[in-house]
């Protein structure tokens, strides 16, 4: 894995973003540039000069018409605690909560890209690569789901992932412990073309089998360089996904009936075969997408089956180790920077 874009050098002396009140956060820190933005916060490029390292740091938009931190927030903060000495998962570093601004800040570690900038950066990845990278996704998201951790927003923009190839997963604003027995939880998860059908579906109750959705069709995009479901509206997805599948029925779909938006007037699909629609995937990585993108989550594969499919074997076992290990320092020799 080659790539020609080079760490830029860190100057200090350049001007701060112009979004940016450098009276709001210790001088400590110094932003550099915005990064990204969404439902939850603003993220900036900014330099420590304590440690003298770059770090992101989040400025958690705050609701000025309530007192104290949102919810939202405070669920992050404890889930990213719980989380984040894992390899695989984005560092918090530190919060800043600042009561008399009503502001507050987390700072992450920095990494070179989200996965999209990554895809699009890098002209061609290897199988091996791949399987790295998914290795990777999984390992984290299987230290999710051991402590009941759902993500609920897997996407590309949310997996940070540096130029030696080492995978982080971010952006913790909507993940959720789950629960058993469940309860009725928000419809507002997952971007709309990483959505599974249960939620496109309003299913009431779900489970961690919507993360492995997600991951599946990152793993689509990771191999053929295209979103496997893209669409531009609920139904469209709904549909897309019918389409591969087959429209479901009650006999052939348990639990059909307590999906309140499924119509039985939905048009009629035939499922398609998966050695013509993913003609370009070897039997192995076939066989793991369509357990990952089962229709019905009771059939989808589990984030620890999927880590010992055969479609892992390639890797050597010192390549394995590294991965499950708490330290980056083994991982760069395993790519081909």
């Amino acid at each position: 894995m080659t790539t020609n874009i080079l760490q830029p050098q860190v100057n200090l002396d350049r001007p701060q973003d112009k979004n940016w009140d450098s009276n709001t956060i210790p001088d400590r820190f110094k932003c550099l540039q915005k990064i990204g933005e969404g439902t939850y916060g603003i993220v900036y490029k900014g330099f420590d000069t304590q440690t003298n390292k770059q770090v992101a740091i989040k400025k958690v938009k705050l609701d000025q018409e309530q007192e104290g931190i949102p919810q939202s927030a405070l669920r992050e903060i404890c889930i990213l605690k719980d989380l984040s000495d894992h390899q695989n998962i984005v560092k918090l570093q530190d919060v800043i909560y600042q009561m008399d601004q009503g502001k507050l800040f987390l700072i992450f570690e920095y990494v070179d890209y989200d996965l999209k900038k990554y895809m699009e950066t890098m002209k061609y990845l290897t199988q091996h690569d791949i399987k790295l990278i998914m290795y990777q996704l999984l390992n984290g998201l299987n230290f999710c789901h051991q402590r009941r951790i759902i993500h609920r927003d897997i996407k590309p923009q949310n997996i940070l992932i540096d130029k030696a190839g080492n995978v982080k997963i971010a952006d913790f604003g909507l993940a959720k412990t789950f629960q058993v027995p469940s309860k009725t939880l928000t419809h507002e998860v997952e971007t709309l073309w990483y959505r599974p059908p249960e939620i496109l579906l309003g299913v009431k109750a779900y489970s961690l089998a919507i993360d492995m959705w997600s991951i599946g069709c990152i793993f689509y995009e990771l191999i053929e360089k295209k979103p496997l479901f893209m669409s531009d509206s609920e139904i469209d997805a709904i549909f897309k996904i019918f389409q591969l599948h087959g429209t479901p029925n009650p006999e052939t779909f348990q639990g059909l009936e307590d999906y309140p938006y499924f119509k039985s007037s939905f048009p009629r699909f035939h499922a398609q075969d998966p050695f013509v629609v993913f003609k370009n995937l070897d039997n192995d990585a076939r066989d793991l997408l369509m357990q990952m993108i089962a229709l019905n989550p009771l059939d989808r594969i589990s984030v620890k089956q999927a880590l010992q499919h055969p479609y892992f074997d390639s890797l050597s076992q010192s390549e394995k180790d590294a991965y499950n290990q708490h330290s980056t320092n083994q991982y760069m020799k395993f790519f081909s920077v």
